[in-house]
């Protein structure tokens, strides 16, 4: 019997010492994987003429290249081109020789400027980017390395228009121009993409996942992390537990509640970034194309400034800063966040929380009451009764609607809340079929991009085509400041103007801004590092993260090597004795076999 043990136990361990002579591949070997949420916006199209989701726009800053980057101090450095310069109304970049698309053709400043002209020519090119570049005159590229950008008038802002998520990718010109015939249907769903970024996207499953593989010659340098995937959550509650589990390394953008339990977990580093977007109201006043045909479904009332201003009066948006996003942000009121001070503006009288003058306002403008305490439209005869469009997947929208159907009925006005997909109530406002809207944007450090959403050239062409309006907003005197701030290349002479579109924008009331939140960011500390850059403020705060940085600098964790052995050599001893037990249990349990026989 001692004998048989013995074999068994030897023969064993034959196999368990080749197994710790020889162990399975590291993660190093195998290659190393960084795994994220998506964006809780998704991806709306991959055609990046035409998309302004979040999660769309990070996706192209990881694939397409861009005239500039932008360091995380919102400079514009060097990427495709390696320096610019400026002469009147024209613009030179010269573009880097030898880099190649990912099908192996030569990146040229061709590229480029059949990009930008494009955009700058065809409505449905323009549809997500066109107004950063409506006040070019024409794009040459004069040489394979040299862009020649004109513009009608003298520009500030052009080193801000293509860059990584915020700005205008650069697609390569021979894939794209047979796509350019029809280009409102073209989906981009080849795999992998032909593009030349940080990444390269090799698979994409709408609402699921996209993975990417490192572009190991990036010229701006190579991922640490040879794969990424960013992951689709049904809800952030989902993300949130897929972190906890070790399932996703990192999850931007939690909501405050699980920020708050995610910071007491030992195993998650939460991070704060100065606000870089709003939270707030949207209101369908007047929803119309360019040539000023009506359409939509909107309540004729809410043309009334007087009735959007008793709405704003009625808002405690220090309530919702409170209680919503539990106090991590600041009350809103200008329309560009406070991430870029520079343009960030208050209010010389902000509007109260006062309910009470909300209801002489309306009063006064004759808007009575009726038994159910719903008040009815002077003009139209009918009640102020509206729909409120909100985010399915967003807590903090649902959260919101509570408070303001409260809110508003207090002052005669009912709301009905509509809980809509992220792609269904954007399918609503195109057409105009709404009323009120939740909605939340985000912007880089040039305010061009946000501010032009707002200018008529975003209004829907008659057929529905062209544009990105959020609110159909279109005010003259807006647009000639909009045009104004282009041109004007002193910084501080910049902002007055900016600041004075911002007032148009406030007084008009068609864009109530709530808030600015804190980014709040978590990540697993066992897994990835280097995922925020920068350093905090004396409140600990961050600045404003990107993708395009975050994702290109971030590292897997290195492990202590003394810990890894000691981890190693544990393994191994409680292998090994494993192996004895199951020995022994097979010697017995045959040997019961042998007494039986």
């Amino acid at each position: 019997m001692s004998k048989r043990i013995g074999a068994i136990v030897c023969a064993l361990s034959l196999v368990f010492c080749a197994t710790a002579l020889n162990p399975r591949p590291s993660m190093a070997a195998q290659g190393t994987t960084l795994r994220a949420a998506m964006d809780g916006s998704g991806v709306d199209t991959l055609n990046p003429f035409l998309a302004f989701f979040n999660g769309a726009l990070d996706v192209f800053g990881l694939v397409y290249p861009s005239l500039n980057s932008l360091d995380p101090s919102g400079v514009p450095g060097p990427y495709l081109a390696t320096e610019w310069k400026s002469e009147g109304n024209t613009w030179t970049f010269t573009i880097r020789d030898g880099l190649k698309w990912s099908d192996g053709q030569p990146i040229t400043a061709e590229d480029a400027a059949w990009t930008l002209n494009l955009i700058k020519d065809d409505a449905v090119a323009g549809t997500a980017n066109g107004s950063l570049v409506s006040n070019f005159a024409k794009v040459e590229a004069t040489s394979p390395t040299t862009l020649v950008i004109t513009t009608k008038a003298p520009q500030a802002s052009v080193p801000y228009v293509s860059i990584p998520t915020t700005g205008i990718p650069i697609v390569p010109k021979h894939v794209w121009e047979p796509l350019a015939k029809n280009l409102k249907d073209a989906k981009n769903d080849t795999f992998p993409l032909v593009g030349y970024g940080p990444w390269k996207l090799t698979d994409y499953k709408q609402e699921q996942y996209a993975t990417f593989e490192a572009t190991k010659d990036f010229v701006l340098g190579a991922p640490v992390y040879d794969r990424l995937v960013l992951q689709s959550f049904k809800s952030a509650d989902a993300a949130v537990a897929a972190l906890r589990s070790g399932q996703i390394d990192y999850k931007p953008g939690v909501n405050p509640t699980q920020f708050k339990a995610l910071q007491a977990d030992k195993n998650i580093r939460a991070v704060q970034t100065v606000g870089n977007g709003w939270m707030g109201l949207e209101i369908n006043h007047n929803a119309r194309t360019r040539t000023g045909k009506k359409i939509g479904t909107g309540h004729p009332a809410l043309a009334d400034p007087v009735l959007r201003r008793a709405i704003a009066l009625a808002t405690d948006k220090q309530t919702l800063v409170t209680k919503v996003i539990d106090g991590v942000g600041q009350v809103g009121a200008g329309y560009l966040p406070p991430a870029w001070p520079q343009w960030n503006w208050k209010p010389a009288q902000p509007t109260p929380f006062d309910p009470a003058q909300a209801n002489k306002v309306l009063d006064e403008a004759g808007y009575t009451k009726g038994a159910d305490g719903v008040r009815t439209d002077p003009k139209s005869g009918k009640p102020l009764a509206f729909r409120l469009g909100i985010h399915s997947d967003d807590s903090a929208d649902a959260a919101i609607s509570g408070y303001l159907a409260g809110w508003l009925k207090d002052i005669g006005i009912k709301l009905t809340i509509q809980s809509l997909s992220m792609s269904a109530l954007n399918s609503d406002l195109a057409k105009g079929d709404w009323d009120l809207l939740m909605d939340a944007w985000t912007t880089g450090p040039d305010p061009t991009y946000l501010l032009g959403i707002q200018s008529c050239a975003t209004l829907p062409k008659d057929d529905g085509t062209g544009g990105n309006t959020d609110s159909f907003f279109c005010d003259e005197a807006y647009d000639r400041l909009f045009k104004q701030q282009l041109t004007t290349f002193d910084q501080g002479e910049r902002a007055k103007v900016v600041a004075q579109m911002q007032e148009i924008l406030y007084q008009a009331n068609v864009n109530q801004i709530y808030y600015y939140g804190n980014g709040l960011d978590v990540a697993r500390k066992d897994t990835v590092d280097g995922l925020t850059l920068g350093q905090p403020d004396a409140s600990g705060v961050y600045p404003a993260q990107t993708a395009f940085w975050s994702y290109l600098k971030a590292a897997p964790v290195v492990k202590s090597a003394k810990v890894e052995d000691s981890r190693n050599v544990l393994i191994w001893v409680i292998g090994g004795l494993l192996i004895v037990l199951v020995a022994g249990a097979v010697v017995l349990r045959r040997r019961t076999k042998d007494d039986r026989e």
